[in-house]
């Protein structure tokens, strides 16, 4: 008795129902949850880890539990140098002043100014914006453009009388100081005032 002839077994599907993978050796595995499609990229791979912990973290502001760095202000300016720069500047101010107006035997107006500024400039450029630095170069301004013009009448009193200039400037202060009340008039203390205003515009000048 002959036996039924059994049909033969079909072909298994490889892994489950897949496609073959004819050597290609990124096919779809079974369990991967998206298959590549044709064509595309190859998903990245993440980065081996380089036993560094903290070369996967950025830069974060306050890390370590630290404020962020802030630059340390700005010193302010010091006021006793302040005016010590002024007190400076005013006295070689009042000497070129004082040379000039007895070079010449007059007054300039532009060099008041130029003498006020220069002392407010400094003085505030060391000393900064505070109130007593200003103060300080207005004042020392003021002198400055007196002492400059009893310097130059020294000059020309000294080369009229043919007489050291120490001698009328230092020996006869006085006698020099009534000269000036007499020979002083509407420019003379112009130019006194001259002095102060420009200063403070030298100070503003240097703080802004």
């Amino acid at each position: 008795m002959s036996q039924p002839v059994q049909p033969p077994n079909p072909p298994q599907q490889p892994y489950g129902g897949g496609q073959p993978t004819d050597g290609n050796p990124y096919a779809q595995q079974p369990g991967s949850p998206n298959p590549p499609q044709p064509g595309a990229p190859y998903p990245p791979h993440p980065a081996a880890p380089t036993g560094n912990p903290f070369g996967q973290q950025g830069a974060q502001p306050g890390q370590f539990g630290g404020a962020p760095f802030q630059p340390a202000p700005p010193a302010r300016g010091n006021i006793g140098l302040g005016v010590l720069a002024a007190l400076g500047a005013a006295i070689v101010a009042a000497i070129l002043y004082g040379v000039i107006a007895g070079s010449i035997e007059r007054e300039i107006g532009y060099a008041a100014v130029g003498v006020g500024f220069l002392v407010g400039f400094v003085g505030s450029k060391v000393g900064g914006s505070n109130p007593a630095v200003i103060g300080a170069g207005v004042v020392f301004s003021l002198v400055a453009v007196f002492f400059g013009q009893l310097i130059g009448m020294s000059m020309i009193v000294a080369d009229a009388l043919h007489v050291s200039f120490s001698e009328i400037f230092f020996d006869r202060f006085g006698a020099l100081l009534d000269v000036w009340k007499e020979e002083a008039d509407f420019m003379t203390y112009l130019f006194l005032l001259l002095g102060p205003v420009a200063a403070f515009g030298g100070a503003r000048k240097a703080v802004g």
